[in-house]
């Protein structure tokens, strides 16, 4: 990290500021302490745990769109857009061994990083990430300046450019605010999977897998320290929360 870069304790600071804004409506039933702050049952994120994902891709079946599809339908990001506008949260990419050619397909979102660019470069404290890790935009605070587009090595992020209808209630969205994959946080405090994650076993490829990345007796966990994976651009040091298998 440059002399010039916000250190930990800022990204902290910006993830409380975010959170703090409570009783102000993001949609009907969402309110922002909920969004930073909620677990479940009202308990507050821990950072005890971590979420992440783990992606087989040798399990990811070529042609598969389960997950993405699912994202769509579970978000609603195919309301009231058109085609060429419609963002994608999370999207099927080939991958290239960089030491042996090898390619395989794989989904690519948000990668939750430990150390978040989208973070350290956002001038609102809008991007924050989560005790638990999980890395969200407030909408409240985003002035739309787009620098967490340009920061992110995973072209993981988009911007709403036209006015939204017929919106998730759960899934608060809005024009001239960036967004991205959130991990499905409101099924997360529920005590359930992301979308993508469930559509991937109801597909039965297991070819996805979350868990606490904390937790030493959870799958992935298990999983992780059984075999060798990666992180996309693990050069950059950012710790990503979702790991590959087989690229």
């Amino acid at each position: 990290m440059s002399a010039g870069s916000p250190g930990p304790s800022r990204r902290a600071l910006l993830g409380a500021g975010a959170a703090a804004a409570a009783g102000l409506m993001l949609a009907p039933g969402i309110r922002l302490v909920e969004l930073a702050q909620a677990r479940s049952a009202g308990e507050p994120a821990s950072g005890r745990v971590r979420w992440g994902m783990l992606i087989d891709a040798n399990r990811c079946a070529d042609g598969c769109t389960a997950c993405v599809d699912a994202c769509t339908q579970e978000n609603g990001l195919d309301s009231a857009i058109e085609l060429r506008q419609r963002p994608q949260w999370i999207r099927k990419v080939e991958l290239q061994q960089v030491h042996t050619g090898r390619t395989a397909a794989a989904p690519v979102m948000c990668q939750h990083c430990a150390d978040p660019p989208c973070v350290d470069v956002c001038p609102t404290g809008a991007s924050f990430k989560r005790a638990d890790g999980i890395v969200l935009v407030d909408r409240h605070s985003c002035i739309g300046c787009r620098y967490c587009i340009m920061a992110c090595p995973y072209k993981a992020r988009s911007f709403v450019h036209e006015r939204l209808t017929e919106q998730k209630p759960d899934v608060p969205r809005g024009k001239g605010c960036v967004e991205g994959c959130t991990l499905c946080v409101h099924r997360i405090d529920r005590d359930r999977s992301p979308a993508c994650v469930q559509a991937c076993v109801e597909t039965e490829h297991g070819a996805m897998l979350f868990g606490d990345l904390n937790d030493p007796s959870s799958l992935i966990a298990q999983r992780l320290r059984a075999t060798a994976s990666t992180a996309l651009r693990a050069d950059l040091g950012l710790d990503p929360g979702v790991r590959y298998l087989g690229v």
